[in-house]
Parts: structure tokens; C-alpha cells; sequence
């Protein structure tokens, strides 16, 4: 773990500008990009980029940690400055990631800051400027949460939007097992969508629709339509992380995975994960389940849970590790994590923070952090929060649910036809196709 042995708190500089690209750094970051994606084969292809010059803001999928070396490459000959959440600058370091050219930011946190910073680098700088919405890596190979600020941003700033569309990088190292890498291809597009002069004639929710489609994607469906065969043994293990509820039970924290096979230790049943990406009951040996279907199902589970209980409350025990700055994290010892309708409720060491829903579009999981275990994270300004449970009801993936449930939910905003149009285009109802 990156250990802050001092206990400092004091925050990280969020108003500090960023740095342009070390010229001394290049060789390194597109040496070592290059190093790291060519035994996926990558290919990139430009589209309306000719006779592109920056400033121009650039908006990209993030499905795994690959795409933080295709970028470079996509963009190569030209520096950029990457917006990059806190755990960076404290596994790094701070002269490293300041040096190739990276602007802080914290998860799910609004900061103008952040703004200004990109600005800076736009305007001051010339560089294009790299942000990643969805903010974490891929679940299941679909796109997660996008910031319903995006058209706004690509307003106020005033300058050419460009695309940056990657397939391959979560097949390579899905979120709930990137320690084991599969072999597969990867193959990224770069496109300027809109001109400056087109971003000034359109409004707001016009752009925000463009980059909903343009960052929109189903790596299994990808997988399937290309051919492509992932032949590794253990293919399946770690996907009980991101499938934490079965489908033929319907219970929660039962599910098991070894080995290319998904299987409940409540109620039995197992699923084999086929070399396409598909899981096929054992038991009956037909039909497929698309493994997005089944995680929108679970989503649909959660949602259905708040609104038959007039809302939600829980309770866990927990354990907290701070991450201020790029020192790095501070242990904060046991604790309590409250959730209910309005947001979630730190307590630890005397002290109470809270995290409404409406001010965060999603919650930060991860799966197995740095060997730590499952824990979401939960972010202020000033300090990034990872918060970790042994309870078995402590399943980071609801949680997410939940909280963007929540969030859409005092927005105003109905989600359930969305949520249903999605499952549509992934496939077909996964209910039924769970009780075959």
C-alpha cells in the first residue's frame, strides 16, 4: 500500500496549474505505451483529425487501465494533459504525474478548480486535454455513469471535440480480475465529432446526447461479432464481484466463481463462461445469458428494493483509509457506514462526514484494491475515503446502484424506460432466461 506514515491530512494543491508535458518525458510515456499495448495489436484510426490543432478537448471510453497508454498513442505526435483521479499522483508520485502533464481530480466530486486547471492547459498550454467521464474503469464491459455536465463543459470551453473510442482494453483486464490478463486484440478511433464553430451552434443537451452514443459500448457484444476467442482457463474467476446476486435464487452474496464457471453456493446452480464471453446454464445446456443483461438485471433488483421499502436504510461495519494527497493514505481505523435515501453517513474516530446523493452521479467501486479487498470510495474535495466491510451485505456493486438510483431519483429524472431500453438493445430479458 502507498502508506502517508506521517499521518499528514494535509490536502492535495487541486489549485496548483498544471504542468506541460516534460519534453524529456516523451520518449517515456510513448515508449512505454507502445511497449504495453503491442502484444494486443492495437490499431488506431484517425478520423477528421486532419489539420487539427489544439486546443481541442478530448472525451474518451475508459474500460481498463490500457487506455491510459492508448491515449498517448492516439494523440502521438502531439503533448496532452490528462485529468486523473488522486490514487495516481500517491502511487507515482507527484513530480512524475505533474510531469506528464496530469490534473488532479477526485471522483465524483464537483471542483472548478478542475475547470480552471483544463482551461489553463487549453488555452495557456495549447495541448488537447484528456478527460475520462465515466471516471472507473469498466464493470461488466459497458459503459458506466456519464456526467449529465458533459455538453455544458464542451460549451463553455469552446473548442473542437474529439472522440477517443476504444475496444478490447476491458476483454484484456476485466475490472474484477485486471491482475490475470487475456489475450485479445484492442482497436481505439479518434474522431474530432464537432469544430469550434459547431460546438457554438448547438446547445447543451445536443452535445451531451453526441457524447452519451459516441462513449456508448458492449465489449461482450464486441467480442462476440468480432470472433474473438479468449481461450484462458480461469476466464471466469472474479466475475462473482460484479455478479453478486443469482439469478435463479435471487439471493445476494451467494455467488462463487472458479476456474470459467460462475456458480451460486446458495442454491447450486452454475454457469459456464464460454470462450466468447457467454454464460451457459450447466443444468439445461441451452440458451445464453449476456453477462450485461444479467447485471442490469440485478440493477433493476436494487431499484425495486428502494421502492418496495419507501426508500432504503443500512448499516455496516467498516474499516477507512484516507487519501489526502499524493503522500498517500492514513489509516482511520474501525468505523460505521450509514446509508438511506438522502446519502451515505461516515462515522470514525469521533468524527462524521456525509455524502448526499444528489451531489454525485455515481460511487467508486472496486473489486479487490491493491489486495485489500472490496471497498467503494467516497470523496470530499479534500480527501478521498475507501472504506472497506466485512459484512457480508457490504456488496460495492449494489451500493453503486443504489446510490445512482438515488441520485436520478431526486433529480426528478424516471430511469426505469431507459434502464429497460438498455436491456433491450443488450439482449433479451435476462429473468427469463436466468430460471431456464
Amino acid at each position: 500500500m502507498l502508506r502517508n506514515k506521517k499521518g499528514d491530512m494535509t490536502p492535495f494543491d487541486m489549485g496548483r496549474k498544471p504542468k506541460k508535458q516534460n519534453p524529456l518525458l516523451l520518449p517515456l510515456i510513448w515508449g512505454g505505451s507502445w511497449l504495453m499495448t503491442r502484444k494486443f495489436r492495437l490499431r488506431i484510426e484517425r478520423r477528421n483529425m486532419k489539420g487539427l490543432k489544439p486546443p481541442y478537448l478530448v472525451l474518451s471510453t475508459h474500460q481498463g487501465f490500457s487506455d491510459y497508454y492508448i491515449a498517448p498513442l492516439a494523440l502521438f505526435p502531439r503533448r496532452a494533459a490528462y485529468v486523473s483521479d488522486m490514487e495516481g499522483f500517491a502511487a507515482f508520485g507527484e513530480w512524475l504525474y505533474r510531469g506528464i502533464g496530469c490534473i488532479g481530480k477526485r471522483r465524483y466530486v464537483p471542483d472548478v478548480t478542475v475547470v480552471r486547471n483544463i482551461r489553463h492547459a487549453l488555452f495557456q498550454q495549447h495541448v488537447p486535454v484528456v478527460v475520462f467521464p465515466e471516471s472507473r474503469h469498466s464493470n461488466v464491459g459497458t459503459t458506466s455513469c456519464i456526467p449529465d455536465n458533459m455538453g455544458k463543459l464542451v460549451k463553455m470551453l469552446g473548442v473542437p471535440l474529439v472522440i477517443l473510442s476504444v475496444h478490447g482494453s476491458y476483454l484484456a483486464n476485466p475490472f474484477w480480475d485486471e491482475s490475470h490478463t487475456r489475450k485479445t486484440r484492442m482497436e481505439a478511433v479518434l474522431e474530432c465529432v464537432y469544430t469550434a464553430q459547431e460546438v457554438a451552434a448547438l446547445g447543451e443537451e445536443e452535445i451531451q446526447e453526441t457524447v452519451r452514443q459516441r462513449l456508448s459500448y458492449d465489449e461482450y457484444r464486441w467480442q462476440r461479432e468480432q470472433g474473438i476467442k479468449i481461450t484462458y482457463s480461469r476466464r471466469a474467476e472474479g466475475l462473482h464481484k460484479a455478479l453478486y446476486q443469482c439469478i435463479a435464487c435471487g439471493r445476494e452474496g451467494g455467488m462463487l466463481s472458479q476456474g470459467s464457471e460462475l456458480s451460486c453456493g446458495i442454491c447450486g446452480a452454475v454457469w459456464e463462461m464460454d470462450v466468447y464471453g457467454c454464460l451457459r446454464s450447466k443444468a439445461s445446456g441451452d440458451g445464453q445469458i449476456h453477462i450485461p443483461d444479467w447485471y442490469e438485471w440485478q440493477r433493476r433488483q436494487a431499484q425495486r428494493e428502494c421502492g418496495e421499502n419507501g426508500g432504503i436504510c443500512q448499516d455496516f461495519a467498516v474499516r477507512v483509509e484516507a487519501l489526502p494527497s499524493q503522500r498517500g493514505f492514513v489509516d482511520m481505523g474501525e468505523g460505521k457506514l450509514f446509508l438511506n435515501a438522502a446519502g451515505f453517513s461516515l462515522e470514525y474516530a469521533g468524527e462524521e462526514l456525509f455524502f448526499p446523493h444528489k451531489t454525485r452521479e455515481s460511487v467508486q467501486t472496486e473489486y479487490d484494491y491493491r489486495g485489500r479487498g472490496q471497498c467503494i470510495v467516497l470523496s470530499t474535495r479534500d480527501c478521498c475515503y475507501y472504506i472497506y466491510s466485512e459484512d457480508a451485505s457490504f456488496l460495492p456493486t449494489k451500493l453503486q446502484f443504489i446510490s445512482e438510483y438515488l441520485k436520478e431519483a431526486q433529480d426528478g429524472k424516471i430511469i426505469a424506460e431507459s434502464l429497460s431500453e438498455r436491456t433491450k438493445r443488450s439482449g433479451s430479458d435476462i429473468s427469463e432466461k436466468g430460471r431456464d
